[in-house]
């Protein structure tokens, strides 16, 4: 997306051009980012960027961020790039690299048929991807509106589900339906299965007492993610109050939210706000959210991110006791001048 800022940057360091690959199997959030599309090929960002895909993709990467896109010949990746550099007699003395997604046999190979310094740039990209422009932060609203639609649809048809993989199966197939993709595994977890946060879908029966539901899609590539923990049965009120109390929580943490604010001290707003409840928080307060579900920044003890404008992150405070219960409420949060919450859908306890 901001192809300028990356060339100025190149630009300070000496560096010619930097140059993503992407297999294809997973796709490279570098190369997406910057060349709009999601298949295999090699993304060249320079003075004059350009991207080189499979023949047969060639119209459909047309329509991505990069005007000039060619063709791969019946060769090795980097050897079709070295001939368009060696043509356009393009400056190659340093290259900038992402190592974050490069493997060792495809650096080996680039190498191979590129002699050149190289330097590595995925650090910065982070940073640059941390920061939206107005063009992504309108996908990402549209993602978490999509997200929000499913999972309501789910939460209201949820007495159909017998099991926890029939509800995460439900998430998945209405995703699809609406012509779009999860942006990771669903996690529905009903009674002592709440207790671990990342418990998968099993196929047993929905077990009374909390469940979590933690979902998100990916609208142009761009993620989204939501929590809501409902309750399977007749809670007591002591239940209740502990979902009231991590409700105020999550709220007050979203109060706190204010530019150039330390994430780390919202992390210690909730522990210090759980009082003798901090131990059963087992994981950071949040993360960036955009081509990847989990990015900058990184709303942990020890992090060194701060709060800026345009930045899209979650705020997912929860409280998992081993073997008993767990809750957790997360929201996907824009802040632009203040905190917005992107997430609509009620976080009221919702009894089924």
């Amino acid at each position: 997306m901001k192809i300028k800022e990356f060339k100025e940057y190149l630009e300070k360091e000496g560096i010619d051009f930097a140059l993503f690959y992407n297999a294809g199997m997973e796709t490279n959030p570098n190369f997406f980012y910057f060349s709009g599309f999601n298949g295999a090929g090699t993304a060249v960002i320079g003075k004059s960027p350009f991207l080189l895909v499979p023949k047969m993709e060639l119209e459909r990467a047309g329509k991505g961020n990069i005007n000039h896109v060619y063709a791969f010949k019946k060769k090795r990746a980097f050897q079709s790039v070295y001939e368009i550099i060696k043509k356009r007699k393009l400056r190659h003395k340093k290259i900038g690299i992402d190592k974050s997604s490069l493997t060792l046999n495809e650096f080996i190979s680039l190498k191979k048929h590129i002699k050149s310094k190289f330097a590595d740039v995925s650090n910065y990209c982070s940073k640059l991807r941390a920061v939206k422009t107005p063009k992504e932060i309108i996908y990402l609203k549209k993602s978490c509106s999509y997200a929000d639609k499913i999972i309501n649809k789910c939460i209201v048809n949820f007495n159909e589900f017998k099991t926890e993989s029939d509800a995460a199966a439900f998430l998945v197939y209405e995703t699809k339906k609406s012509g779009l993709e999860i942006s990771f595994s669903p996690i529905v977890a009903s009674g002592k299965n709440a207790g671990m946060p990342h418990c998968e879908p099993s196929n047993t029966k929905l077990n009374k007492g909390f469940c979590v539901v933690d979902f998100g899609v990916k609208y142009r590539g761009y993620c989204s993610d939501i929590t809501r923990t409902i309750y399977i049965g007749k809670p007591s009120l002591n239940e209740k109050n502990v979902y009231n109390i991590l409700l105020r929580i999550q709220k007050g943490a979203v109060d706190l939210v204010e530019n150039n604010k330390k994430c780390s001290e919202l992390y210690d707003f909730v522990v210090k706000s759980l009082g003798k409840d901090a131990k059963y928080f087992t994981h950071g307060l949040g993360h960036g959210i955009g081509v990847e579900i989990h990015e900058l920044p990184n709303l942990t003890p020890k992090s060194k991110d701060s709060i800026k404008d345009s930045m899209a992150f979650t705020i997912e405070p929860g409280i998992y006791v081993p073997t008993k219960f767990g809750i957790r409420i997360e929201d996907s949060i824009l802040f632009s001048g203040s905190a917005k919450i992107l997430t609509k859908t009620s976080k009221d306890l919702i009894i089924i």
